[in-house]
């Protein structure tokens, strides 16, 4: 059959036996395939080279031959590498296909495909993809793939037995289009299709084997398969409600934009009800004025005051209006504590359920056209919780363009949990319409900035792959124990900082240090972000913690359309401390000095912008409005061209709304 590449590296294989190879993805049921075909007569070794055991045993004079399961065969780790090597070798591939994730598995279906060997495909876990409403056409299916097709329920032992009866009608399949040219300019120098095609994917283990220097096609190839599963899948595949669950229709809704948009619009309507609402009103009105300013601070002022005058300058940095021992405490417990508990009791129930990565694939589009579909979908998720943790996750994106791209947007878009606390219960008192403003602004600069670092760097951004679980009722443990382990975390890291601060802010109070930082910055937060000077203390805390600095904001006297410049400002101004380390961990030293001066450039560029447009149009309910139409004419504008960029590019890459 023309794949006869001598041993496959395993003892005890007859003579002239045939090679059935067993291939697929992990967990789609290979090792129940296995034990029908070879029952209890079963070798194990392991494979030269490798710790790894690969299984073989014998049907009838032949010999099946398991392999690891793999979402590709290169050589990017020894499991990849052994499936190449055996899938090589073999005289016929039964490639086990999970139904439920066919967008997936037909990826390494089309791949061995292209090898030329014969394949018969197995398409298991039918039962499984019927309860989810998932229709396939079997028949063609077949016909597209150009491959036997057999439907089976492995664990029921299902279809095995008709497979084991047709497994040597398996044939060459269907070649991914426009890889003939390619191959033909190869396969008559390596005498193989399959090791044609590894060479022309750039496997530098094929390539040395004939003497050759591997080629570069591997996206271009990558992306001309993707683009040839995804309309297979466009016409065999139908999504029904017959026979799905209530739970797989949610799940199946939540990623739609026409029905996933109003979901998570009202999971955010229910966040910003509970946090910004009844926690940043009901709960933090306990905690903070009835207990810690009422009970707490009277009870320290009046122990510390004891030894310490209130007027001397130790007196200050203990107790005083930037106080350690009173500021400090009040703020991380009576303030942010109970606002983080409601953020991470959210983010909890999003994760546990199921939800969070169908939000990262609902919003996948969307930040295609900034540069970050993709794995970039998840640090900026992460963002919202820890914006330095986030920035570490960068590690995990696939190029460094991504990574650049990711934590410029972290550090000067995304406010972390604290923040977000802090924020949302300060918008909860001046109104819907600067809560839009607010909102439009910050969502404009994310599109804008990504827009312009997208168009600007050279590269484009890589395709999302998601394993999306089962939607499920959260469990009240596992919620619990996450929101408990996560405000633990901030409570442990917020405090030492929290102090830090407040020793440095005190310390400037009692030098007269403030008051000329004050004086100082007097024309950007007077005359440029009209904001009373007192403001600018805020900014300086926000340098040590950004929560920090939005916390300072609440104890000002601020009308509504200062208090939305003035959390535009904190929102878009230099992360914290830590972030910052963390940047210049991650980055050159000369590019995070960058990314700090540009935070600073945009956050005043842009929250001066708002106080002085509203001023022009004549401060009042009126001018509100006409703030409010140009921001969406813009965000409109921006998001339009970024679309057209996406349309251009002709995104072969990109899954259908069913990801993994």
């Amino acid at each position: 059959m023309g794949h006869c590449h001598g041993s496959v590296g395993l003892k005890n294989i007859p003579e002239g036996a045939r090679k059935i190879v067993l291939a697929g993805n992990p967990n789609t049921g290979k090792s129940v395939f296995f034990n029908f075909f070879t029952g209890m007569y079963v070798d194990v070794s392991n494979y030269p080279g490798t710790t790894l055991e690969i299984s073989y045993g014998h049907l009838g004079s032949d010999v099946i031959i398991d392999t690891p399961g793999v979402y590709g065969i290169s050589s990017f780790n020894d499991e990849e590498r052994i499936a190449r090597d055996i899938i090589l070798s073999a005289d016929l591939v039964i490639n086990i296909v999970d139904s439920v994730h066919l967008e997936r598995d037909l990826f390494l279906t089309q791949q061995v495909i292209d090898t030329g060997a014969p394949v018969i495909v197995a398409l298991n876990m039918l039962d499984e993809a019927e309860r989810q409403g998932l229709c396939i056409d079997i028949d063609l299916l077949s016909d597209l793939l150009g491959v036997p097709v057999v439907p089976t329920v492995a664990v029921q032992k299902k279809g095995l037995s008709e497979l084991k009866e047709i497994i040597f009608t398996a044939r060459s399949g269907r070649m991914t289009q426009g890889l003939e040219p390619h191959m033909d300019r190869l396969i008559n120098r390596v005498g193989s299709r399959g090791e044609a095609l590894l060479i022309l994917e750039g496997d530098p283990a094929v390539s040395e084997r004939h003497g050759l220097q591997p080629e570069s096609y591997r996206e271009e190839i990558y992306l001309k398969r993707r683009s040839q599963v995804n309309d297979i899948i466009k016409h065999v595949l139908k999504e029904t409600s017959r026979g799905a669950s209530f739970g797989n229709l949610l799940g199946r809704w939540m990623l739609k934009p026409v029905t996933g948009l109003p979901i998570l619009a009202l999971a955010l309507y229910a966040m910003y009800q509970v946090i910004g609402i009844f926690i940043a009103g009901t709960v933090v009105g306990i905690t903070e004025e009835t207990i810690m300013l009422g009970k707490y601070e009277p009870a320290v002022r009046g122990l510390v005051g004891r030894l310490i005058s209130e007027e001397s300058v130790p007196g200050i940095i203990l107790m005083g209006e930037f106080g350690v021992l009173t500021m400090t405490v009040t703020y991380v417990l009576g303030l942010l504590m109970p606002l983080v508990v409601g953020f991470y009791l959210f983010l909890s129930l999003f994760e546990d359920s199921g939800y969070l990565p169908r939000i990262a694939t609902l919003v996948d589009r969307l930040l295609t056209g900034i540069g970050l579909n993709g794995r970039g979908v998840i640090p900026l998720i992460l963002g919202f919780g820890c914006v330095t943790m986030a920035t570490i996750t960068t590690r995990l994106l696939a190029s460094d363009r991504e990574r650049r791209i990711a934590i410029l947007l972290l550090g000067l878009t995304i406010p972390c949990s604290a923040q977000i606390g802090v924020i949302t219960g300060m918008l909860a008192s001046v109104g819907g319409q600067n809560v839009a403003l607010y909102s439009l602004v910050i969502f404009m600069v994310l599109v804008i900035i990504g827009t312009v670092l997208n168009t600007l760097l050279p590269g484009k951004s890589s395709d999302l792959m998601i394993d999306l679980p089962p939607l499920r009722l959260p469990r009240l443990d596992n919620v619990l124990k996450k929101t408990g382990t996560k405000s633990y975390n901030f409570l442990k890291e917020a405090f030492p900082l929290f102090a830090l601060g407040a020793l440095i802010i005190s310390v400037f109070q009692v030098t007269g240090v403030l008051e000329f930082l004050q004086d100082l910055l007097a024309p950007f937060t007077v005359g440029w972000l009209k904001l009373p000077k007192e403001t600018s203390t805020a900014f300086i805390m926000g340098i040590v913690r950004r929560d920090f600095g939005a916390a300072g904001l609440t104890s000002l006297a601020l009308t509504p359309i200062q208090t939305v410049a003035a959390l535009i400002t904190i929102t878009l101004f230099v992360p914290c401390i830590a972030s910052i380390l963390i940047i210049f961990k991650e980055r050159s030293k000369t590019e995070a000095a960058l990314i700090w001066a540009t935070s600073w450039a945009v956050a005043f560029l842009v929250g001066g912008t708002v106080s002085q447009l509203y001023s022009a149009f004549g401060g009042d309910s009126q001018s509100m409005g006409s703030l409010l139409v140009i921001l969406t004419f813009i965000i409109i504008t921006a998001v339009t061209i970024f679309g057209c960029r996406l349309v251009s590019r002709g995104k072969a890459g990109i899954l259908s709304d069913r990801r993994v």
